[in-house]
């Protein structure tokens, strides 16, 4: 599975390590892990990604390593945490970045179900969707290849894994992601230290809390309560999401609420772009992303489209009628 991969890293002296444009503690533990296990394996390592850094990731050592500048003078680039178009497209617009990695090696290192809008760039592909996280992956991939994982290394793979499985409690979490968990430990990672500092850093100023009540003030329930909504605008965006990724402040209460199975964050951008973050608690918020061209895995998923917001949400309450009554069918 991974001799593809070594063969292209192996080759390169200096390597870009790019994290798609909603970057979170899985990719950009994924990010600093490969600097890291890649530095000690002689090569030059540069972090990029074309949007800043989230301030509630200031947690995970290293964040502040990561670069707007793309670097055109590496021979290779990696691609962590997804294989979307859409999600690397800012990038995609710096003039020169789009030629780079036409000409260049290119791997890409994801555990989400592949979406339609797959990324239109020869590169070699390491995607495992078995696996709880991107940095999972790379645990595995620097264990069969022989490459040395120091302690800090363990600290952000370890990172990596604890937070896209919440704690290695989503459904998706195996028995190879507790097994991984363990040997980055041994290594190095130390869960309490880890927990104290994102505890800091996850702390709120009374207007985030003021927010979130405001944000719950908007919640819509549609198809009997089986769909629950939040819209969140670019005023929100643009005041808040610096301190606080404001679909985070709900999402998980919204999918406690007991009538609902799929709860969906969408956010509202200047240039007409519109994200949505789903939750579900059944093994269909892969599928509901599908409908607009977007991935990820049973239980959390998300899309980007440019179409305007009462547009899809009409689609959106499509999708997911059609979406459940053919889960529920198919069970029963």
């Amino acid at each position: 599975m991974f001799d593809a991969a070594h063969e292209l890293l192996t080759a390169a002296k200096k390597i870009v390590v790019i994290q798609a444009e909603n970057p979170d503690g899985d990719s950009l533990g994924s990010a600093l892990a490969l600097e890291e296990i890649f530095s000690d394996a002689g090569k030059e390592v540069v972090l990029y990604c074309a949007i800043d850094i989230p301030k509630y990731l200031g947690y995970i050592s290293g964040w502040d390593r990561v670069s707007k500048d793309f670097p055109y003078d590496a021979d290779a680039a990696v691609l962590v945490d997804t294989t979307s178009d859409a999600l690397i497209m800012k990038a995609l617009e710096v003039r020169g970045v789009r030629s780079f990695l036409e000409s260049h090696p290119l791997l890409v290192i994801d555990h989400h179900q592949a979406s339609e809008d797959v990324l239109p760039l020869t590169h070699v592909s390491l995607i495992d969707d078995t696996a709880v996280a991107t940095t999972e992956i790379i645990y595995r991939m620097a264990v069969d290849k022989g490459f040395t994982i120091n302690s800090q290394a363990a600290e952000q793979l370890f990172i990596g894994i604890q937070s896209d499985s919440l704690g290695l409690t989503t459904q998706n979490t195996t028995a190879a992601s507790y097994e991984a968990a363990a040997v980055l430990v041994k290594l190095g990672a130390n869960p309490s230290d880890i927990e104290t500092r994102r505890r800091e850093y996850m702390k709120k100023p009374a207007d985030i809390l003021a927010y979130k009540g405001e944000l719950i003030s908007r919640i819509e329930y549609h198809l009997e309560g089986i769909l629950a909504t939040v819209h969140i605008p670019w005023a929100d965006i643009e005041e808040y999401s610096d301190r606080y990724n404001p679909s985070v402040l709900v999402l998980d209460e919204m999918r406690l609420v007991d009538t609902v199975k799929v709860a969906i964050a969408i956010k509202t951008y200047p240039d007409g772009k519109l994200t949505g973050k789903i939750r579900a608690n059944l093994p269909i918020a892969h599928h509901v992303a599908g409908f607009f061209g977007g991935g990820g895995h049973e239980y959390s998923a998300g899309f980007k489209v440019f179409e305007t917001y009462d547009k899809v949400m009409s689609e959106l309450v499509d999708a997911v009628n059609k979406t459940v009554v053919e889960y529920e069918s198919a069970v029963s």
